[in-house]
């Protein structure tokens, strides 16, 4: 077995190995491309494929944890189809992955670990403290969507692609709401440079379909989409800007951004939450969500 760097090549395969029985993790080819070609100088992100007889059978994508005053921290999360498991690749994928992180300063790595037996007990097997769990809901959008609450006066429901121009208020909502985000690590420097690299460039990211609620002209709340292009849709961040919540903008937001899915063709979504986050969770069950897989926090200290 190789373990070596991803090439273009390799995209439809390491997508391949990514959704592997776990049709909820929404992702293309063309995203996978531009992970891998966009500029990451603080991120250090690489792509690591497991080559057996010619063939990739998975990957392992890591990079330095960025948008925080934590230094040291590094992120990672592979895959490996489920007929090569058990023949050495993951461990192999992860120890490179720990390698390269390691040389750019890392001393504490986080990856996300399919919530069963045999993926936590690898993870402990291999280093990994188990921590906090998050849980997977998808929705089947050919279902009726609830009725839209009534919408408070002076808000506004656009797309986001009416700030192609300027993106900076929609990124001063998610830079104040991250700060809330439920985790280990505090989210409290995001950069604005890097989010248009890192979130706001997206080739997956549906512009049209993501939901700003705005409130007297200001950007308040969005739910955020990313797609596969044939019938999937991920949400991929709903966020509030602190001194607008309790008004209902996320529900409003995320409501309308399913309603727009829907009529686009999409038939599958899906959305991940931390199992503490009670309000988004509350929010996900009004809206139809139904809870199809979970994932647990690995974390290890590296030497």
């Amino acid at each position: 077995m190789t373990i070596r760097d991803f090439r273009p090549e390799d995209a439809e395969a390491v997508v391949a190995a990514h959704r592997a029985g776990r049709e909820h993790l929404v992702t293309t080819v063309e995203a996978q491309l531009w992970l891998n070609g966009r500029p990451s100088p603080e991120e250090h992100y690489r792509t690591f494929v497991a080559e057996l007889d010619g063939r990739v059978v998975g990957s392992v994508r890591c990079g330095v944890r960025c948008g925080t005053t934590t230094t040291g921290l590094g992120h990672a999360n592979g895959s490996v189809l489920p007929e090569f498991r058990r023949r050495g690749a993951a461990t192999a994928l992860l120890a490179a992955a720990e390698r390269h992180l390691a040389e750019h300063g890392v001393t504490e790595l986080h990856s996300w670990l399919d919530d069963e037996p045999a993926a936590l007990a690898f993870g402990a097997a291999r280093g990994y403290r188990i921590g906090r769990a998050a849980q997977f809901g998808g929705r089947d959008l050919a279902l009726p969507l609830p009725q839209a609450p009534v919408r408070p006066a002076g808000v506004e429901l656009r797309p986001a692609a009416d700030w192609a121009d300027d993106p900076r208020p929609l990124f001063l909502v998610e830079a104040d709401a991250i700060r809330d985000e439920p985790g280990e690590v505090a989210m409290d420097a995001l950069d604005y440079e890097e989010w248009l690299r890192s979130d706001w460039a997206r080739p997956d990211l549906d512009k049209a379909l993501t939901v700003v609620a705005v409130v007297d002209g200001v950007p308040a709340a969005f739910s955020m989409a990313t797609t596969d292009g044939v019938d999937g849709y991920w949400s991929a961040f709903t966020a509030c800007r602190r001194e607008f919540r309790g008004r209902g903008l996320s529900k409003l937001a995320k409501l309308e951004s399913l309603r727009l899915a829907a009529a686009a063709g999409y038939r599958r979504a899906y959305t991940s939450n931390d199992e503490t986050n009670a309000p988004m969770l509350a929010i996900n069950a009004w809206l139809g969500y139904e809870r199809c897989a979970g994932e647990r926090k690995g974390i290890k200290r590296l030497a």
